[in-house]
C-alpha cells in the first residue's frame, strides 16, 4: 500500500512517522503526485494577478495533480470549482483543522468560484464507533466554525453526506461498479475484518470530483474541471477518482496537498485526540499562553548563555514553525528566524510573539462564529444554485 512503509504510515486514517517527521519527498514518489515548483508559482501570479499566498510561498501546500490544469481553465474563461471536506469527529476544531479551509477560501476569493464542502458524518459513523446523534451534533457545531472564516452564502454549498446522499447517490454507483475490492484493498489496505461501509466508503468521497453530483448547485454545468485542496493522507481517495474518472467520461480532480500541521509538542501531526498538543477554537487566552508556555516543544537551548551563544535549532522549533503560519510578512518572518537561530531572541521573546497571534486569531474566530445561528447553517445547507460566472 502506497504511503505505508516502515518508517512512516499515512493513509486517509494513519498518519504516523518517526523521530525525523514525515518524508514528503517519498510519499510524492509512492503518491505519484507533483512538486509544486517555482516555475509553476510564477505561473499562478501571472495568470491570477494575485502573488501566491504564504503557505504556498513557504511550502506547505507543496504537491499537486494537474493544477497546470486549472490554470488553464482559469486563463480561457471556463472556470472551475473547489470541493473540500471535513470528518466531524469532535465539537470544537483545532487550529490545524483550520488550515486547509482559510486556504480554499483564499482560493475562492482568488479565482470567483463556487466551492463544495462534504461533511463526511457517515465516515465517522463508520470507523469512530460513534452514535448517528453525536456525527450530527458534531457536524452542525463543525460547519458553524466552517462558516465564521467568512465564506460566502453565495458560492458555498456545505452538505451533509446522510442528507444529501439522495443527490450525490447516482454517481456513488457509476463510481462503486467502476471499483473492484481487490483494486481498493490495494490502494487502502483494507481487512476482511472491516465492515463492507468502509469498503464502499471512497466511491462517496470521490462523487463530489465530479460536477454531475451537484445538479442544482452547480446549475447544471457537467463541463467543471474540480480543484481539490487537502492534506496529502487524502491523496489515495483521489488517485483511485482520477483512475476510474476516464471510463465513466469525467474529468479527473485536479488536487493541491498540503503538508501535516504539527503537533504543539513536537510532533509529526497534531491530533485531535490529545488537547495539549493543539490550540483549539473554543479556548481562552490562559488556555493557549499556557500551552504554548508548558507544551510547545522548543528548539531553544536550556540556558540563556548558551541560546546567546548557539541560538535555537528553528527546524524543530514549534513557536516558530507556527509563526511560519501566521506572519505574513516574508521579510519579517526572515528577521525573526535570524534573530532566534543567531541567539539575539530568547524562546521566551518568541513564545510571546506566538501567544500573541494566537490570541487575536481565537478571539476573532470567537466573535464571528457567535454570529452564526441554526438559521445560517440552514441557509449555507440549502440545496440551491449558487452564485458564478
Amino acid at each position: 500500500v502506497a504511503g505505508m512503509g516502515e518508517s512512516q504510515k499515512v493513509s486517509p486514517w494513519i498518519a504516523e512517522a518517526g523521530e525525523g517527521g514525515f518524508d514528503y519527498d517519498s510519499l510524492v514518489n509512492d503518491f505519484g503526485s507533483t512538486r509544486i515548483t517555482p516555475e509553476l508559482l510564477e505561473r499562478f501570479e501571472r495568470v491570477t494577478g494575485h502573488k501566491p499566498h504564504r503557505w504556498l510561498r513557504r511550502g506547505y501546500f507543496f504537491s499537486h495533480r494537474d493544477l497546470e490544469r486549472i490554470l488553464d481553465a482559469h486563463e480561457s474563461g471556463k472556470g472551475f470549482y473547489l470541493y473540500t471536506g471535513r470528518g466531524p469527529s469532535s465539537s470544537s476544531l483545532h487550529f490545524g483543522h483550520l488550515i486547509p479551509f482559510l486556504f480554499t477560501k483564499w482560493l475562492q476569493d482568488v479565482f470567483d468560484v463556487p466551492l463544495v464542502v462534504q461533511m463526511t458524518d457517515d465516515e465517522k459513523y463508520l470507523w469512530k464507533n460513534m452514535s448517528f446523534e453525536d456525527a450530527h451534533t458534531f457536524m452542525r457545531d463543525n460547519v458553524k466554525d466552517i462558516i465564521a472564516l467568512g465564506f460566502d452564502v453565495s458560492k458555498t454549498f456545505i452538505f451533509s453526506n446522510l442528507a444529501y446522499m439522495g443527490s450525490l447517490y447516482p454517481v456513488v454507483v457509476h463510481v462503486q461498479r467502476c471499483i473492484t475490492g481487490s483494486a481498493a484493498r490495494s490502494c487502502f489496505g483494507f481487512q476482511m475484518t472491516q465492515c463492507i461501509g468502509q469498503w464502499a466508503f471512497p466511491a462517496i468521497q470521490a462523487a463530489p470530483s465530479f460536477p454531475q453530483s451537484f445538479p442544482v448547485p452547480l446549475r447544471g454545468r457537467t463541463d467543471m474541471l474540480c480543484l481539490i485542496p487537502c492534506a496529502i493522507d487524502q491523496d489515495p481517495y483521489f488517485r483511485l477518482t482520477r483512475d476510474v474518472a476516464p471510463r465513466l467520461g469525467y474529468e479527473k480532480p485536479a488536487l493541491i496537498h498540503s503538508k501535516f500541521f504539527p503537533s504543539l509538542r513536537g510532533a509529526a501531526k497534531m491530533s485531535a485526540s490529545v488537547h495539549t498538543s493543539a490550540i483549539y477554537l473554543t479556548d481562552t487566552p490562559k488556555m493557549i499562553k499556557n500551552k504554548i508556555n508548558k507544551h510547545a516543544f522548543s528548539g531553544g537551548k536550556d540556558t540563556e548563555e548558551e541560546q546567546r551563544r548557539d541560538g535555537a535549532n528553528l527546524e524543530v522549533d514549534v513557536p516558530y514553525q507556527y509563526l511560519t503560519f501566521l506572519v505574513e510578512d516574508d521579510d519579517q518572518l526572515a528577521s525573526i528566524a535570524r534573530k532566534y537561530g543567531s541567539g539575539e531572541l530568547l524562546t521566551g521573546q518568541v513564545k510571546a510573539m506566538l501567544i500573541e497571534r494566537l490570541i487575536a486569531l481565537v478571539q476573532r474566530h470567537q466573535k464571528a462564529r457567535a454570529l452564526v445561528t441554526e438559521d445560517v447553517v440552514d441557509a449555507f445547507m440549502a440545496v440551491r444554485p449558487l452564485s458564478f460566472k
